[in-house]
């Protein structure tokens, strides 16, 4: 079955819905909004299916492109849902447009690119210097941004659940990082794994944000969405550092007793992330400095590990994260023990 990357989960979508059918306050307006979401949402998710088949999905072959300049492509879907991208209204070294969506579009871009070259020397998504092509305006009041595989489609919001989703800089590197994980692990879609991939995508889209910032891990409030929330989602998506707590459809885990057996949301992958994302977090403030360093380092090195399967679950994951801190820094160093107290805190026990 096809999966379909998106910041917003479906199931989130639907409480919205259940609430303003019973005629929460607030909500009857945006109900129609959302229902279109999810039907758009369905749609996407049979074509990522057929997509699935036939992109390149594992670690590509030699560079293309040098590395250290993107290239971004943004198109103006002018609320079309049509798949192909539409007018194309700024390309790479292009001056800003009156546009301040695509605008936003192209400068978070081009600070995703900088931070995976800058911090992890990876040339764009597939490491081969591929474009990096974003389609504004898709829909109308569309409440999502979503990567496909090949593009990143970003929705206006209804002004209510999702605001203009090229607002976020960390919802844009965490559907960005999507890519990243197709061309390495390509972790499955489904269950820990499926929670794993989502997790990844929200570690390295919080550090692009937090990198641009100039936010130590202590200082960061590692929420995930704070800038495209409307009112009824505020503050955030989700909380890195408290899951849970985002806002009061948020129903994250934050340890191993509360996982989510479910087969809702391909088995979890939105909810239960937040496990790994507390142990991310929780070693990074435990470390102090900078999270877009020593941990970052540790969390690709493993997301780029052979040793790393596509099926991969959270002790799995937990246990090469062990091992490569212990590789670039020893086993009794600082970066080794803060990765250990990460999982110890969420208590997941790492494979040896």
């Amino acid at each position: 079955m096809g999966h379909l990357n998106c910041i917003l989960p479906p199931d989130l979508l639907l409480r919205v819905i259940r609430d303003s059918a019973a005629g929460a306050p607030g909500l009857r307006q945006v109900e129609s909004a959302v229902l279109r979401t999810v039907e758009l949402d369905g749609d996407f998710r049979a074509r990522r299916a057929q997509l699935a088949s036939l992109l390149p999905q594992q670690r590509p072959a030699v560079a293309v492109a040098p590395g250290g300049t993107p290239t971004r492509r943004i198109h103006d879907q002018q609320h079309s849902t049509a798949y192909e991208p539409g007018v194309l209204v700024r390309g790479e070294g292009d001056d800003p447009v009156d546009d301040v969506s695509v605008n936003q579009a192209y400068d978070a871009f081009g600070h995703t690119y900088d931070f995976f070259w800058q911090v992890l020397g990876r040339n764009s998504i597939d490491d081969a210097g591929s474009p990096l092509v974003g389609l504004v305006h898709y829909g109308t009041d569309y409440d999502n941004a979503f990567w496909d595989g090949q593009y990143m489609y970003f929705g206006d919001g209804d002004g209510q659940t999702l605001l203009d989703t090229t607002a976020g800089l960390d919802v844009i590197g965490h559907e960005l990082s999507h890519g990243v994980t197709q061309y390495t692990a390509n972790l499955t879609y489904q269950g820990q794994s499926g929670a794993l991939n989502e997790s990844v995508s929200d570690v390295f889209g919080i550090l692009v944000r937090q990198r641009l910032l100039g936010q130590s891990a202590v200082d960061a409030d590692w929420l995930i969405g704070a800038d495209v929330v409307g009112p009824l989602l505020l503050p955030a998506l989700r909380s890195m550092k408290a899951p849970g707590t985002a806002n009061k459809y948020d129903n994250q885990p934050a340890t191993m007793d509360e996982y989510v057996e479910t087969s809702a949301d391909n088995g979890g992958v939105h909810i239960n992330s937040g496990i790994p994302n507390l142990a991310f977090c929780t070693a990074a403030m435990a470390l102090g400095g900078n999270a877009w360093e020593a941990p970052a380092q540790i969390w690709y090195s493993t997301l780029t590990d052979p040793a790393l399967s596509a099926d991969a679950d959270f002790a799995a994951f937990a246990g090469l994260t062990v091992t490569h801190a212990v590789t670039a820094f020893g086993d009794d160093s600082a970066e080794a023990d803060a990765v250990r107290a990460g999982w110890d805190a969420v208590k997941v026990v790492p494979a040896s």
